[in-house]
This record gives C-alpha cells, sequence and structure tokens, in this order.
C-alpha cells in the first residue's frame, strides 16, 4: 500500500501555506516543534493555528522573527543575518541532528532556489547572498517542510499545474514582475497558468518545494482519498488563498 500525496495548487502555493496544509493533515505539531529544535537556529516565534479564510477551515502557520533586524548595535550579528549564502544554511542543516533523509531533502530545495537566484542575478552559488535563502524564515519554510515530509512517512508526491498569479510585486531589488525571475526561473519544466489574480500566488520557496518533492504535475492519481489538509495563505483574494494536500493510498487492485 503506497501513501500519496497530492498538492492542489488552485491558489499557489508558499514554504508556509505548505507547512499549514501538512499540519492541517495530521501531522503532530509537538513532533514538528521537536525537530524544528534541532536546528539550533534562534530569533524566531512559530504561530500555528486554526482559521477560516473564504469559508475553508485550515491551518494557518507563520514564523515570526523576533530578531531586531534593525538593531545595528550588534553590527556583527546583524550583518552575519543578512549574508548568508547557501554553504551557511548547508552548513546549519549539516550540523543540527535532524535525520539524514531531511537533511538532504531540506538541501535540494535550497539549492534550487540558490542556482535560480544566482543565475538570475549572474553570481556564482558561493556569492548569492540573498534573505531570501538566508532568512531564518526561509530556513524553517524549506526545512519544516521536510520534516513534515518524513513525519507523514510518504511514497510518492504529484502536484496540479501551478497558479502562478501575474501582476507586479515589491522586493529587495525594486518592482518585479509576477511571477518573480527567480520562481520563473525554478519552475522551468512544471506546468504553470495564471488566472489574471495580481498578486504573487507562487513564491521562490513553494515553487523550490514542490519542484523537489513532486514526481509529476497533472490530474489527481488514482487513488483512495484519507485526508484532506489545508494551509491558509496571508492573502485576501477573490479566491480562497489556501493551499489544499490530499493524503490517500494507491490500491493496486487483485484481478479474480
Amino acid at each position: 500500500m503506497k501513501k500519496i500525496l497530492f498538492f492542489d495548487c488552485f491558489s499557489g502555493i508558499s514554504g508556509d501555506m505548505t507547512i499549514g496544509a501538512l499540519l492541517d493533515l495530521g501531522v503532530d505539531q509537538a513532533q514538528f516543534m521537536n525537530e524544528i529544535e534541532k536546528l539550533h537556529v534562534h530569533g524566531y516565534e512559530l504561530e500555528i493555528e486554526k482559521s477560516i479564510k473564504k469559508g475553508i477551515t485550515g491551518t494557518r502557520f507563520h514564523v515570526h522573527l523576533t530578531d531586531h533586524h534593525h538593531d545595528h548595535d550588534d553590527d556583527h550579528h546583524h550583518h552575519h543575518h543578512d549574508h548568508r549564502n547557501l554553504f551557511d544554511v548547508e552548513k546549519i542543516i549539516d550540523d543540527s541532528s535532524l535525520k539524514d533523509n531531511v537533511k538532504v531533502m531540506s538541501k535540494n530545495i535550497f539549492r534550487l532556489v540558490a542556482e535560480a537566484e544566482a543565475k538570475i542575478h549572474g553570481k556564482p552559488l558561493d556569492q548569492v547572498h540573498f534573505h531570501e535563502v538566508g532568512a531564518i524564515d526561509s530556513i524553517i519554510d524549506i526545512v519544516g517542510a521536510a520534516i513534515c515530509m518524513d513525519l507523514l512517512g510518504v511514497d510518492e508526491v504529484y502536484a496540479s499545474p501551478l497558479h502562478v498569479g501575474t501582476g507586479f510585486v515589491h522586493c529587495a531589488h525594486g518592482v518585479f514582475p509576477v511571477p518573480a525571475p527567480a520562481t520563473l526561473e525554478i519552475l522551468k519544466g512544471v506546468p504553470i497558468y495564471n488566472r489574471g489574480i495580481e498578486t504573487e500566488l507562487v513564491t521562490p520557496t513553494g515553487a523550490a518545494i514542490i519542484k523537489a518533492l513532486s514526481e509529476g504535475f497533472g490530474d489527481v492519481p488514482a487513488m483512495e482519498l484519507n485526508r484532506i489538509g489545508y494551509g491558509l495563505g496571508k492573502k485576501d483574494l477573490a479566491i480562497p488563498n489556501v493551499l489544499r494536500i490530499y493524503l490517500g493510498e494507491k490500491k493496486t487492485r487483485k484481478i479474480g
């Protein structure tokens, strides 16, 4: 009996929506928190709450940064926080007491983000010092997603085509078109579409998570559905800003 996950990305995907949906599916919160602490990363608090988005009940996951980013007194610390590169992040993961498969999955996801950023900014990998990979919330989102996958013990992952959104978004580099260039770079080979909703629905972190995890993109695979998880996003849109994940089993029919 194979355990299957299907990510229904009708409103895109982000790191926090992924973790929210996986916790909503039944990943044990205490176990999740216990594993996250193995990273030994500080300066954040996690908020996990049941809530409702446009009539859909689900779980909201949010990383609150408690480190004072703009406190220049501790200059060295501030500098370090803002300028982590991929290898600094990999070292944090490698030095943790997380399971090997969680480490590998996390590093695969991070590498996709870093490679995309390197390409967009025309820099070698070790020179990509960008808030996306360096920031604590990205580390928590990516490693947290890997932890949830491990705790669920899933055999196969599939996803729908991704609803990416349109318009423009303000970021550290100025005004970017949606999808942001790094997101689009990560999504090469992935089916995407847009329904005219002017906002960023797929984040670089979300894109990297689903690209690294999913074996294929398309319709729901044949499965016996057991549970459905809803991860609530931050946006208020014309559609529910929610990631839906199906958990089921692949049945092998005996003939005769």
